[in-house]
């Protein structure tokens, strides 16, 4: 892993401005943001859409296109973080995507899977998604009036995947 690329996103991320629990609330698309984590590119590959933030400030932590304009959340406990990055290379194969596409009826998640609350990160309060079974919390910050940037933190593991996510819908 090249550690540079890994701190210049988090230079970058850290020069935006905060996010407000509030402002995250609907339906966002997703998109990762090469920094040369393990996870470049798995999400994409799985047919990821993005999140869900609900007003009463949970959230629907990783939701899949499952058909044409049906998502799906589906529950990150059944895949616990530590193994997905070591397999992650597996995760950008077809075959990965083929087996993920049969597999998501079973993964679904019976609810929401994370909380949405103000959280401090590098001394400065912003929105961060809690995740219920998982050592994850993802960070937020503003790119512009349309974009939020954001930061996966897994606990014990410097190394940080960002993506983008955009609003569709309130």
């Amino acid at each position: 892993m090249r550690g540079d690329q890994q701190e210049e996103m988090a230079a970058w991320f850290r020069s935006l401005d905060p996010v407000q629990p509030k402002d995250m609330v609907g339906l966002w698309s997703g998109v990762g943001i090469p920094s040369d984590h393990p996870l470049d590119g798995v999400l994409e590959n799985l047919n990821w859409f993005g999140k869900r933030f609900h007003s009463d400030m949970r959230a629907d932590a990783l939701l899949f296109t499952w058909r044409p304009g049906r998502l799906v959340a589906l529950e990150p406990s059944f895949l616990p973080i530590r193994l997905a990055i070591k397999i992650a290379p597996f995760g950008r194969t077809f075959v990965a995507r083929s087996w993920f596409s049969y597999l998501q009826k079973m993964l679904r998640a019976r609810g929401t899977t994370a909380s949405l609350r103000l959280q401090a990160f590098d001394g400065i309060e912003t929105a961060a998604m809690i995740y219920d079974k998982q050592p994850i919390v993802d960070y937020f910050r503003r790119i512009d009036d349309d974009e939020i940037a954001g930061m996966m933190c897994v606990r014990d593991d410097p190394r940080r995947f960002f993506f983008k996510l955009r609003k569709v819908m309130d």
